[in-house]
């Protein structure tokens, strides 16, 4: 294999961090509704962790992205 293929097979792999991602947010999705289910009153709160747990979830696959386009551009 040349260098390209393997640069090429490392941002493919880079990549793939988002599916992790993807299943945390959506699990964290379906606690929040579960929870703003159990308790109404709590919306607002629960509402904002869960913003703010899927935010920095989220990081990790865009961290995924920005580091797989560095390999195939810059390299």
């Amino acid at each position: 294999m040349t260098d390209k293929g393997l640069i090429a097979i490392a941002a493919g792999i880079a990549v793939c961090a988002g599916l992790g991602t993807g299943i945390g947010e959506g699990i964290a999705a379906s606690k929040g509704v579960e929870a703003v289910g159990r308790n109404p009153e709590a919306e607002s709160k629960i509402r904002t962790m869960m913003i703010l747990g899927i935010a920095m979830t989220e990081t990790v696959a865009l961290y995924g992205l920005l580091i797989s386009l560095i390999l195939l551009f810059v390299y």
